[in-house]
């Protein structure tokens, strides 16, 4: 749902078109999104949508990155962590030998829905979060990126529910897919070497360094906006992107859209 957008009412307002226009305003040029997320899915259905992604172009022509926000029905529809993590490896597996960086936002922290009481949203938060880590293990091992969201996500949503949830008060308005979005650009733009090289080097003051993967990918669950990316061996760089803006409104939407809306 996150990926489709689920909830708001103009394409431009869903993530990939947001994270589509912010990236084009960084490299400077044209930028082709193709969106295959279906509303619902959970982690069994990336098989499909990897293959009807990498069918729809010859081998050679393969997106530059794909960026993948899974987890969330996974844990409300409870299939077994092991099943969706497997599934979602063996997705970035096909990406990465097809060529394409690959980008995963981890499962969002459904404690954080208002609709759930306690005890089920600390639970729902305990298990996303354990989710979101064995995601990053996987990701990182079959050689992608991931970046947190539920820890970051969470607090903002749970402080701001009229502005960051949609009318469902599950789905994120259009504000709260906006802050994923900005979550998450910093890694795509570092995936694509669109980012400073001296903002790739561990900053300590940041807590940011070279650790086990699995401390990394605990680390990570445990505080949202942090990117995690593998290195030689059983090694994972674990970093603190600063958030880029995204660019306003006026400036992502395509001039004929805009045009239109004028009339």
């Amino acid at each position: 749902s996150t990926a489709a957008g689920q909830g708001v009412h103009r394409p431009r307002q869903t993530p990939g078109a947001l994270l589509a226009s912010a990236l084009a305003a960084v490299a400077e040029r044209p930028v082709e999104l193709r969106n295959v997320a279906l509303s619902g899915a959970m982690s069994d259905d990336l098989e499909r949508q990897v293959t009807l992604l990498l069918s729809e172009r010859e081998l050679s022509e393969a997106p530059d990155v794909c960026v993948i926000m899974i987890g969330a029905n996974d844990v409300t529809h409870r299939m077994p962590p092991a099943r969706s993590v497997r599934y979602l490896s063996d997705a970035v597996a096909r990406l990465r030998t097809a060529g394409c960086e690959v980008v995963v936002g981890t499962c969002p922290d459904l404690g954080s829905v208002e609709p759930v009481g306690q005890p089920l949203r600390w639970i729902a938060r305990r298990l996303s979060r354990q989710l979101a880590a064995a995601q990053t293990i996987a990701v990182v091992e079959e050689g992608g990126r991931t970046v947190s969201l539920g820890d970051l996500l969470g607090p903002e949503f749970s402080a701001n529910p009229r502005e960051l949830f949609g009318p469902d008060n599950y789905h994120p308005s259009a504000e709260g897919y906006a802050t994923a979005a900005m979550a998450v650009l910093p890694t795509l733009c570092a995936a694509l070497g669109l980012w400073p090289t001296e903002d790739e080097r561990p900053d300590s003051r940041r807590r940011e360094g070279v650790l086990p993967v699995a401390r990394a990918a605990a680390e990570a669950a445990a505080e949202g906006g942090t990117e995690v990316t593998g290195m030689r061996g059983p090694w994972a760089l674990l970093k603190h992107r600063r958030r880029r803006r995204l660019p306003p409104p006026e400036e992502a939407t395509p001039q004929h859209e805009r045009e239109a809306e004028r009339r």
